[in-house]
């Protein structure tokens, strides 16, 4: 793999990754949604069946190199988005599953951690496009 490549692939693996079991279970990744106490009733069903497959295609599109700044610029929104809603909980005080990488409702979080690593993937991202634009020049 070239150096250039790899940020792009490692954030579309790691999304690939993190859609799989959301797709697998939307039922249940719309309880982690509604969890969050963000989205209107009528929104987490849409949000749970459309988010997992967003976050696929992007990374796909990542790894197989293809639409490259497209995917990255959708998958920043996204994670500003996910750290805006991680922030938010964090400040109500509201301890719920990220839902990042499993529906398990259940399974312990450590929110601060999780927007630490979302911002890490916002770097890995801006790696991506840095070395997608160096290549285009």
């Amino acid at each position: 793999m070239e150096f250039r490549s790899w940020p792009r692939t490692i954030l579309g693996i790691v999304f690939i990754v993190a859609s799989l079991d959301k797709i697998a279970d939307p039922l249940a990744f719309a309880e982690i949604i509604k969890n969050y106490q963000i989205l209107p009733e009528i929104m987490v069903g849409p949000v749970a069946f459309f988010l997992p497959w967003l976050e696929f295609v992007c990374g796909a599109m990542l790894v197989c190199g293809i639409f490259i700044d497209t995917a990255v610029v959708i998958l920043v929104a996204m994670l500003l988005v996910f750290i805006a809603a991680l922030s938010a909980n964090l400040y109500r005080g509201i301890d719920v599953a990220c839902g990042c990488f499993s529906t398990d409702a259940s399974s312990a979080s450590d929110m601060q951690m999780t927007v630490v690593r979302d911002v890490v993937l916002l770097l890995i991202a801006g790696l991506a496009l840095k070395f997608r634009r160096s290549e285009i020049i």
